[in-house]
């Protein structure tokens, strides 16, 4: 031990501890008994280049060996992690941290030292190693999974969601890891940060992604707002999830258009086209569902839509759709009596009823009386029981205009800069100019797909979100 408490590097690893570079450069012809825990502690302590830090970690022995060294503990059962601070040693703490979380029968470190490190190291030097920042996550994620209390993870990994990225519009594989620990844990209102930032950049040195973490995020991101009720922002992450082209079929992609066609019934009471890039085969699979007869029928065949929740609710209660199947259930006599104001100009409380299935008619007078006071609809309900439907008088607010003006130029400030960023893509450019020879993304489908006829596209690998 040195003075300041250190484990004194061996004769063999003091040009390790003055010079990280050059220690890994003969890394190489080194073997596992020259290097030590202790003597990586003190290269850590020692070291004035991340960059050549990250090197020295990396190559400084071969690595089941170094995973090994970095997961143990100092003699004298001596806990490493108590010699550093995540400040000053970020890179140290990232690799003995992500070793000891994954490696088998280690001593795992104490929630302090992980929720410290999460929340003051250094993001500039935590991104030199990528891979070690996946690794902390997933292990994170798992360790409190092993202590039994999955939630433990959602504070570490939302500081450290905030903190790696340049900015929260920055794609990593931290995204889906924390949007799944919130949806599994039901703490949808810690997503709730990070969700308010639309993802426009994938940048691949910044973190090490597969196709799959841009799906599992955004499946993710629409279950949590579909629970928060936010059916705007949940709508448009299950369509861009069902709709992200790839290679070939994903189960993700299916679970996420179904979701995506039962929050367009409950929020506009209609599906919408979907996405050109949305592939054909993922509408046949769909009409093949009871998604589809329920989404056909909806809202003013009210009797068969029960039938067709009481006949599949084990097939829903599976797939965990049961509670968006029953939110539209209930809201299918509004949508009906919207589509009844764009018909008639007055309605008697029994003929409503007999349109909507409903056949109390103090229960339609409560349902008109409370879209009225919802600013649903636009009527007048007469006492003899008479409601007389008008259009909704237009009003804007200085402040309403005025949002939306700084909205748009906040959408076209962002697609100038992509536009510039793609511009300067030589690869982005060769496929644009290719594709104005091609036809499109594919054959146009010919059969009635459960949503319309869309052009196909390609599909991501195959794949299931639990």
């Amino acid at each position: 031990m040195n003075q300041s408490g250190l484990p004194t590097p061996p004769p063999t690893s003091a040009t390790s501890a003055t010079n990280p570079a050059q220690s890994s450069s003969n890394a190489a012809g080194q073997s596992a008994s020259d290097v030590s825990l202790g003597s990586i502690v003190a290269t850590i302590t020692s070291a004035s280049s991340p960059s050549q830090l990250n090197q020295y970690l990396r190559s400084c022995a071969p690595k089941d060996v170094r995973e090994v060294l970095l997961a143990s503990i100092l003699p004298g059962s001596q806990d490493p992690l108590a010699l550093l601070n995540a400040r000053d040693h970020t890179l140290g703490m990232l690799y003995i941290l992500s070793a000891r979380l994954h490696t088998v029968a280690s001593d795992k470190p104490l929630w302090h030292h992980i929720e410290g490190f999460c929340r003051d190291f250094i993001p500039e030097h935590a991104r030199l190693a990528p891979d070690r920042v996946t690794l902390l996550a997933t292990g994170i994620r798992q360790f409190a999974e092993v202590e039994g209390n999955p939630k433990l993870a959602i504070v570490p990994l939302s500081d450290l969601l905030v903190k790696y990225p340049p900015t929260l519009s920055h794609l990593t594989t931290i995204h889906p890891i924390f949007l799944t620990v919130c949806v599994a844990t039901r703490h949808f209102t810690a997503a709730i940060p990070v969700l308010a930032h639309s993802i426009t950049t994938i940048d691949l040195s910044l973190s090490d992604l597969t196709y799959h973490d841009n799906l599992i995020y955004h499946y993710a991101g629409g279950i949590a707002l579909a629970a928060l009720k936010n059916w705007s922002a949940a709508e448009e992450l299950f369509e861009i999830c069902a709709s992200s082209p790839g290679t070939t079929a994903s189960a993700i992609q299916m679970e996420s258009l179904k979701k995506l066609a039962l929050v367009q019934l409950i929020y506009r009471g209609k599906t919408s086209p979907p996405s050109k890039y949305m592939h054909p085969i993922l509408m046949r699979l769909f009409k093949a569902t009871p998604y589809s007869s329920f989404m056909n029928a909806y809202p003013l065949q009210r009797d068969y839509l029960r039938t067709i929740v009481e006949n599949e609710q084990q097939l829903f209660a599976n797939e965990r759709t049961l509670g968006l199947i029953t939110q539209a259930l209930d809201r299918a006599p509004r949508w009906a009596i919207k589509k009844l104001t764009t018909t008639y100009l007055t309605l008697h409380l029994s003929d409503i009823g007999r349109e909507v299935g409903i056949s109390d008619e103090n229960e339609v007078k409560s349902l008109i009386l409370s879209m009225i006071e919802c600013s649903e609809i636009s009527a007048e309900l007469s006492a003899d029981g008479t409601v007389s439907f008008s259009d909704p008088p237009v009003k804007f607010e200085k402040a309403d205009v005025d949002r939306v003006l700084a909205q748009a130029q906040q959408q076209d400030a962002l697609l100038v800069r992509l536009e510039k960023e793609m511009e300067r893509n030589k690869e982005y450019l060769t496929k644009a100019f290719k594709s104005k020879d091609d036809a499109g993304w594919g054959p146009a489908m010919d059969e009635d797909g459960a949503f319309g006829d869309r052009p196909s596209g390609n599909w991501v690998e195959d794949m299931s979100f639990a």
